[in-house]
């Protein structure tokens, strides 16, 4: 089949690849009109796996009532998600080739995603036993992951001589780390010191880009581009709240027959689904392209600053999933603990909303801390409520409130504020 947009080779080029190699000199950073391609999308559908089984597993965990456990290993978790998805955006923003050499190395990442996301139950469950870290078959795909990133790299460093250096300090620096995780996976270390060397070697990857690149400015990413890839991802994490909703939802409604319509079933399907929607609205109140179009700079602070506002997006979903658990009575844990769990994430999702405006801005706005309160309030009134013995029902819907403080005062003043912002940053 041919493109029209993009005619056949002449005769004289007949015998080549549609998706030929093509030389991975870097993307023009200004290039206008660049969007996600089908094959960065495919490759997101491998981290719903893997966010959906982190999410589900904790929540179980959670209703069991191994709080700490549960949060630890969903920490964890998340964190090398995160870490791996952002890895491959960055890179693909400023080299995708989409050559047939390219398309290959990304479908052996997303094997390694898939491995990942299959040791998953593996490690909660270890955690939850208490005596050692089971991460074999989680750093063998993260392993996967990474070496694939490695021999991209290295085809960066050899056809692009203007980035030489910094593809070679990528491969020296994320073999190291590998090398490390591996050490920590087969070693079978205790509890203790698994999380001791996995802060420490995580904090390794989140400095990674600085050793390598200095602040993510060192290849020629599209801020554009890379602002949408991040709202993607937002999106398909806010899809575990829709998950959630089921999850809470499902027998509530009568397990197979669906016809039990009760006031809890009605709404705990209006609090997910209202939720959902109103994190959604609030992420997308921040014009994120145009700020790193002006401000490169901040790459690195937006990058990895998303790796805690994921969390929260994810957490939320798990912890519609506990409130599900909780109703049907297959819980362990108190109404207060149901609320929180969902509360909590809620709360860091939309503090780091707001961190990450004001970081990017460089500009605070009185306001926004006005909204933050009243944010902080609304949760805070659906623990005490809980607390005081309303229906778990009840406080759903109150926490369902928390994010529309933030849509209805950006819809009424805030966005004329953030106008003012955009215009003295020179975005607007």
């Amino acid at each position: 089949m041919t493109d029209p947009e993009h005619p056949a080779p002449a005769d004289a080029e007949g015998g080549r690849l549609a998706h030929s190699r093509t030389p991975m000199t870097g993307r023009d950073p200004e290039e206008p009109g660049r969007t996600a391609t089908p094959l960065e999308l495919l490759f997101d559908l491998t981290f719903v796996v893997a966010v959906g089984t982190a999410a589900s597993h904790f929540a179980e965990m959670f209703a069991e009532d191994h709080a700490l456990e549960a949060v630890g290993a969903f920490v964890l978790a998340m964190f090398a998600i995160s870490v791996a998805w952002i890895s491959f955006s960055w890179f693909s923003s400023a080299f995708a080739t989409d050559d047939w050499h390219y398309r290959a190395l990304t479908m052996v990442q997303m094997v390694g995603v898939v491995v990942f996301s299959l040791g998953l139950p593996a490690m909660f469950h270890s955690i939850e036993e208490g005596e050692y870290l089971e991460l074999r078959a989680m750093v063998l795909g993260y392993v996967v992951i990474r070496i694939a990133m490695v021999l991209q790299w290295w085809r960066a460093a050899r056809e692009s001589p203007s980035f030489h250096d910094v593809g070679m300090r990528n491969i020296r620096w994320v073999v190291l780390v590998q090398l490390g995780w591996i050490a920590i996976a087969f070693t079978h270390p205790t509890l203790a010191v698994a999380f001791v060397a996995f802060a420490v070697l995580g904090a390794v990857e989140l400095l990674l880009p600085l050793l390598a690149q200095g602040r993510s400015g060192g290849t020629p990413w599209h801020p554009h581009h890379v602002a949408e890839r991040y709202s993607l991802f937002a999106i398909i994490t806010l899809g575990e709240g829709v998950v959630g909703t089921v999850a809470s939802s499902g027998d509530l409604l009568g397990g197979e027959t669906g016809t039990d319509w009760s006031a809890n079933a009605i709404a705990v399907v209006v609090a997910g689904v209202g939720l959902t929607f109103g994190m959604w609205w609030v992420y997308f109140t921040t014009p994120f392209g145009p700020i790193l179009a002006r401000r490169r700079g901040r790459g690195y602070l937006f990058g990895y600053g998303h790796i805690p506002l994921f969390m929260g997006i994810a957490g939320a979903g798990a912890g519609l999933h506990v409130a599900g658990l909780y109703l049907e009575h297959h819980a362990r844990i108190g109404h207060v603990a149901v609320v929180l769990s969902l509360a909590v994430p809620v709360g860091v999702y939309l503090l780091m909303v707001y961190l990450l405006h004001t970081l990017l801005l460089s500009a605070g706005d009185r306001f926004h801390l006005l909204l933050i309160s009243l944010t902080l309030a609304v949760l805070v009134a659906a623990a005490l409520l809980a607390a005081a013995g309303v229906g778990t029902a009840v406080c759903l819907l109150v926490v369902m409130l928390a994010p529309f403080v933030t849509v209805v005062g950006y819809e009424t003043v805030g966005h004329r504020h953030q106008r003012r912002m955009l215009r003295d940053l020179g975005a607007g």
